[in-house]
């Protein structure tokens, strides 16, 4: 192109345009441009635009015209367009008048390589800021930079930007930025980079500034709930002015009468503002921002509104005490922790519920108090015994009262009021009887349990009771017999049912009857007597008894009181000193009597255990008595075995029935009533009979100011001996605590290593078991640094057993290492291989074999884990751990070298089961136990042996419970011949060894108090029970997991162990027509592949179906479809598949429903053994199938209770006898009943499960 610029006007313009290209990447373009005149002048300018994409030309990129050229220059174009841009070259000659002369273009070329002078631009990248912020290029260029260069940004509308400041990165590559102000609105524009050289221009691509608005909320936040002290919201951030994406919700707010701000970082839908002034108003903010800075957006629109009124929160539950007595309640608590405000006033209304004695008017026993905020205790007075009273508390501010806090307080039982005697004068008198007259006393806050008869022998004293006196009645009931052993001067004549007491009637002391296990025997005429006429009531554990003076009976012969005042002192002066030398020949007399006497009462002990049966006087025994008197055993001899006597006191039919082994008067088992202790204080029973066991354990944890906490105290405390090895410092790391180490006297020393002088020390003690010493070794729970130590010393030590009272971490801590192998592990110069694992409920055997390096010897041993001692505190019962003891005894070879016991210490756990197992020895050898002593000789022995007053107490419970008791096990194969004989009826008592078994289980059975079901007692949870006298309790409670709205967590349910698997069932009644959604989430939540059904369908007593037949039900969130069914005998068979549809992530589960139907209501027991053990069995296949035999069981009857026990039961005895080779139906049922009292609660039932249990094995 030639332009010839003469005669022009100014700005006259020639355009030659190229074609549109899209060559890949980055090229070039070169081309000749000549600019001449005549007069030197430039005759115009010459332009280059590159325009892209079609759109606007924009500014040059590249032009000439201050200067003629000398003949054609060339220049080059470095163009960066990337693909798929186009773009097109336009250049553009521009005149100048005046200048004649000719602007021109030749030779234009796109060539395939870089531009050799002008530099190339590597791709400009999009920038994206926020509104107001800072937005800056980078232009990055390939070539050499020289300072007369110039680089600019181009706007896509031509607008240019100042030039930039360019930095050099290297020989080959420059960069440039440049800031772009024009950012304070939402938009979006295009820019490139020019640069200018000396051999041409480069140009880069386009990229885009983006300016994004930041988001702001449309709506204002959403109010869900509002409170006192919070506010409940969301923030609504789903609808927004601006751009996305928000990264970040913020919540701003503040009082509207203030000028302080508060932001707070929401993570979730919704947010609760916490802590906030009641009764005040508030400006509620949500900001939200999007990426970069800057990103944050204005506030959104504004929610106010205002808290609630400051009522305050509720009393806490934790602090409120009490204290009942008879007719008081004293009562403490604490102001709410949520006070807001004030506290202006406490109300506190109370009414009584309901009463032991069914004689009460509880109609007026209501009342209303109200205190001031100082007063935050009260003094309840006028209240009836024997009765609980329903208190609600709340507190008040200006605002009002706040919620309230309930409990239920029961008052304690009153001494009976006996009835008013106008004389002392009796109704007739003989030499040998006293005829008196007897009137029925008035029971206050219990009935009557029983009346006494007292004869008290006056012995004469130099102090005298004055007449209008009351009496001191007489707690611990001694018979005529023990009177004269342990010269008290009284006994109990007779007992009397409170039935045989209704009128007025006459009574005769010394008629030589018994009365209630108690023998009335003739008086001495020599003896002068006082009678005494007593009632006792029991209940809720406690005993109280008042007493009168019915009579006083003289003695027939001349009394010395007769003498005049003189004589009578001289006289006693004179007989005193007589006395005392005849006292003093007759005490050393009797030393050296008892002396030979306990020797040989030692010997004879062991052959008549059972001799320490104890039966009640009876007076003078006939040759008919005598047949009765030979104590009821168990299944063999067994010195802790029961008959049918109760234990809970007085024999109420004939006086001939023999009596148990542990005949402990009118003592209840786990009752408690205030006596007084027999001896005083820091004087220890050296030894207690197993037949006194049970009244010395009430005693002891009744007695007024002397029970089991002073003489644990009374034990040693801490070092008692020297330690000096344990102590050396390259021993310390071998200690698990620095105060539990080993005794240098009685530690077990290992032989010594080779080059290790200080290998032979290990924390532990031998300790001496019944006439066997060094029969156990007391250790602690290996550590990761003494386990090859401990596995040195039960080869040395020939151990055949390890017992392990802990588990390996409790409470997030580590208690003891696993120091044995899942298959083979050699530890040191030990091989210990694994041979067999039997998992029970309570506890684990594990059987290993054991090698030496260098000896050909292989070792059996046992490790006997107990695995269900609490994290904190003592087992509730003592049931399991004295199973485990007894396996452990039945297991352990005659000839093993110590039974290895340990905890983590070695001190507390183990001295319990190292305590208890030598009791039980003592008491069946020598019919005694000497738990005091015994456990000081531990502590001699190695440090802190029952480490707290609480196991202490235990040991006591777990001894007595065995010797309650007995040990019920049956091996199978004696199993038949046994169970004949104990279920022979005794023609003279009409009664069998099952049913005196049986009696016994009702009596060692717990008794449940309120405050164990204290969440089936929530008013809230009274329309889930069935009966409000089988509730479940606490401790064994599945809770709830899944929700189902505002229902609450708790079901009327109980988990149950069987033999080998903890919590293997869960027992419930049949669902309640507004139950059934928690029967199906209990089925869901505790993952349970079995229903099993024992009672009918009635609609009489809402026991409705609670599954579909067709199709699928929801019940609560739980959806439960019908898959199939089929009947097979007695056993429906269905199957459902369940899923909580809250939650659909969670899967489906299938579910086998059997209903029993051989089980009739009017039967106490099902029709058929076959049949019911046909069902165990398949439940047990239909478990091992789906779920490996681990899956839950629920079970149910009507309340959960007599048949649900029963076949739980059966379950366990068909697992004992496959696993163990034993039936203990006694052991089973008691296991059940620790957790649920009503379980098995015939006599029909009980000797059931024996019969199946014959049935099971007659059909092996």
């Amino acid at each position: 192109m030639v332009v010839n610029a003469s005669g022009r006007a100014s700005g006259q313009k020639a355009h030659l345009y190229m074609p549109t290209l899209k060559e890949n990447d980055t090229h070039c373009i070169d081309f000749l441009y000549s600019l001449s005149s005549r007069d030197g002048a430039s005759p115009g300018t010459l332009n280059v635009y590159v325009k892209v994409n079609g759109g606007a030309q924009g500014n040059p990129v590249w032009n000439a015209s201050d200067t003629v050229t000398e003949g054609w220059v060339k220049a080059e174009l470095a163009i960066s367009t990337f693909w798929p841009n186009s773009y097109q070259v336009i250049f553009e000659a521009v005149s100048v008048q005046g200048h004649p002369g000719f602007i021109a273009i030749d030779d234009i070329r796109v060539l395939a390589h870089p531009c050799r002078k002008a530099p190339h631009f590597l791709r400009l990248q999009n920038v994206e800021v926020n509104v107001g912020q800072n937005a800056t290029f980078q232009c990055t260029a390939g070539g050499k930079w020289s300072q007369h260069d110039k680089l600019w940004l181009q706007q896509w509308n031509g607008k240019d930007t100042a030039l930039m400041v360019t930095r050099v990165v290297n020989h080959r590559r420059f960069s440039a930025t440049v800031s772009v102000g024009d950012t304070s609105q939402r938009s979006t524009s295009r820019y490139r980079c020019v640069i200018r050289s000396d051999g041409g221009s480069g140009v880069s691509n386009y990229a885009d500034l983006i300016v994004k608005a930041p988001p702001t909320p449309i709506a204002p936040p959403e109010l869900l709930s509002v409170g006192a002290t919070y506010l409940w919201i969301k923030p609504n951030a789903n609808s927004i002015i601006g751009d996305g994406p928000i990264i970040l919700k913020e919540v701003e707010y503040r009082t509207t009468s203030g000028n302080w701000v508060e932001t707070h970082v929401v993570d979730s839908p919704t947010y609760k503002l916490w802590h906030l002034d009641p009764d005040v108003e508030y400006e509620i903010k949500v900001l939200l921002s999007r990426p970069g800075e800057g990103g944050t957006g204005p506030p959104g629109p504004p929610l106010v509104t205002r808290t609630k009124c400051a009522v305050p929160g509720s009393v806490p539950m934790e602090s409120l005490q009490n204290t009942p007595y008879e007719e008081k309640i004293f009562m403490q608590w604490k102001a709410p922790n949520e006070t807001n405000g004030i506290i202006k006033l406490y109300e506190i209304t109370y009414k009584a519920l309901s009463s032991l004695d069914p004689s009460a008017d509880l109609t007026t026993q209501r009342g209303q108090v109200f205190k001031q905020r100082n007063e935050t205790h009260h003094l309840f007075v006028g209240l009836y015994p024997g009765t609980t009273y329903f208190f609600t508390l709340k507190a008040s501010t200006n605002k009002g009262f706040g919620p309230p806090v309930t409990t239920r307080i029961t008052t304690k039982i009153a001494a009976p009021m006996m009835p008013e005697y106008e004389s002392e004068s009796p109704l007739n008198e003989t030499e040998t009887t006293i005829t008196i007259l007897l009137k029925p006393a008035q029971s206050r806050g219990a009935p009557i349990s029983s009346y006494q008869l007292v004869v008290k022998e006056v012995r004469k004293s130099k102090t005298r009771r004055a007449a209008s006196e009351a009496p001191e009645c007489f707690s611990v009931p001694v018979s005529f017999r023990n009177a004269s052993i342990l010269d008290s001067p009284y006994y109990i004549a007779a007992e009397l049912p409170p039935s045989s007491l209704t009128v007025v009637q006459p009574f005769t002391v010394g008629d030589n009857k018994s009365y209630g296990g108690f023998w009335n025997p003739p008086l001495s005429p020599a003896k002068s007597y006082s009678i005494y006429y007593q009632a006792m009531s029991r209940a809720n554990g406690e005993t109280k008894i008042n007493c009168v003076r019915l009579a006083n009976k003289g003695a027939s012969t001349q009394d010395s009181d007769a003498m005049e005042p003189e004589k009578q002192v001289d006289s006693t002066v004179k007989m005193a000193g007589v006395i005392a030398g005849i006292l003093m020949f007759i005490i050393i007399l009797l030393g050296v009597v008892l002396t030979f006497k306990r020797r040989k009462l030692a010997k004879k002990q062991k052959e008549t255990a059972s001799s320490s049966t104890q039966q009640r006087e009876m007076g003078p025994v006939t040759t008919a008595d005598k047949s009765t008197t030979k104590v009821s055993t168990l299944h063999k001899d067994d010195p802790f075995s029961t008959s049918n006597q109760d234990l809970n006191g007085f024999n109420s039919s004939q006086p001939s029935l023999s009596q148990p082994s542990l005949t402990l008067q009118s003592f209840p088992y786990g009752g408690c009533e205030s006596v007084e202790i027999s001896y005083q204080t820091g004087q220890f029973q050296p030894a207690i009979r197993v037949a006194d066991l049970l009244q010395h354990i009430t005693q002891m944890k009744c007695g007024q100011g002397y029970g089991f906490k002073e003489e644990y105290e009374a034990l040693a405390e801490g070092q008692t001996a020297p330690w000096e090895t344990a102590k050396k410092d390259e021993n310390r790391n071998k200690n698990r605590y620095g105060n539990i180490i080993a005794y240098d006297h009685t530690r077990v020393r290992l032989q010594l290593l080779d080059g290790d002088p200080h290998s032979d020390y290990i924390n532990a003690n031998y300790i001496d078991g019944y006439h066997r010493p060094r029969h156990y070794i007391a250790t602690q729970g290996p550590m990761q640094e003494t386990v090859r130590d401990f596995w040195r010393m039960v080869w040395q030590e020939n151990s055949a057993s390890i017992v392990m009272v802990t588990n390996l971490v409790e409470v997030g801590r580590v208690k003891c290492v696993r120091y044995w192998p899942d298959e083979t592990e050699v530890y040191g110069d030990i091989k210990v291989t694994l041979i067999e694992t039997e998992p029970l409920a309570e506890y684990v055997i594990r059987t290993f074999t054991v090698q030496k390096k260098g000896h050909h010897e292989i070792r059996e041993l046992r490790q006997f884990h107990f695995t269900s001692w609490p994290d904190h505190g003592v087992p509730c019962y003592a049931t399991g751990l004295l199973g485990f003891i007894r396996q452990v005894k039945f297991l352990n070879p005659p000839d093993a070298g110590p039974i290895v016991v340990h905890c983590s210490a070695g001190a507390g756990r183990t001295g319990c089961f190292i305590a208890v197992d030598i009791m039980l020895d003592m008491a069946e050898n020598e019919g005694v136990v000497d738990i005091f002593n015994c456990i000081r000789e531990l502590r001699s022995q190695r440090v802190n042996m029952v480490q707290t007053e609480e196991q202490y107490v235990f040991v006591h419970d777990a001894i007595l419970e065995a010797c309650l008791c007995g040990n019920t096990a049956i091996p199978v194969c004696e199993f038949r011949a046994i169970y004949y004989n104990i279920s022979r009826l005794d023609p003279q008592t009409n009664s069998s060894q099952i049913k005196d078994e049986f009696q016994t289980l009702n009596i060692v059975t717990p008794r449940v108090r309120p405050e164990d079901c204290s969440v089936g007692l929530l008013p809230r949870n009274h329309d889930k029970n069935r009966s409000m006298d089988v509730l479940p309790a606490d401790r064994c409670l599945p809770f709830l997991i899944s929700v189902d709205g505002e229902s609450s967590n708790y079901i009327n349910a109980a988990l149950m162990d069987s033999h080998k698997q903890p919590a293997a069932f869960i027992v419930t009644q049949h669902p309640l027509p507004n139950t059934m959604g928690d029967f199906w989430r209990l089925v869901f939540d505790y993952n349970c592949s079995s229903i099993v059904m024992l009672n009918e369908m009635d609609a009489a007593q809402l026991c409705m179906q609670y599954w579909p037949e067709k199709n699928s039900c929801c019940y609560g969130p739980i959806q439960v479809e019908f898959i199939s069914a089929d009947i097979d005998e007695d056993i429906i068979n269905r199957i459902f598949r369940i899923c909580n549809m809250a939650r659909p992530q969670d899967g489906y589960r299938l579910v086998q429903h059997f209903q029993f139907i051989g089980w009739p209501a009017y039967r106490d027991t099902p029709l058929s053994k076959r049949s019911i053990l046909q069902l165990v069995r398949r439940l047990a296949k239909w478990q091992e199938q789906y779920d490996g035999g681990d899956g839950r069981t629920v079970v149910h009857c009507l309340t959960g209770g007599g048949r649900s026990g029963t076949f739980c039961a059966i379950c366990s005895i068909n697992e004992m006898i496959q696993q163990q080779n034993i039936v203990d139906v006694f052991h089973t049922v008691k296991t059940l009943r620790n957790n649920k009292t009503n379980m098995v609660e015939t006599m029909e039932q009980y000797k059931f499960c024996y019969e199946v249990a014959l049935e099971a094995l007659n059909s092996f």
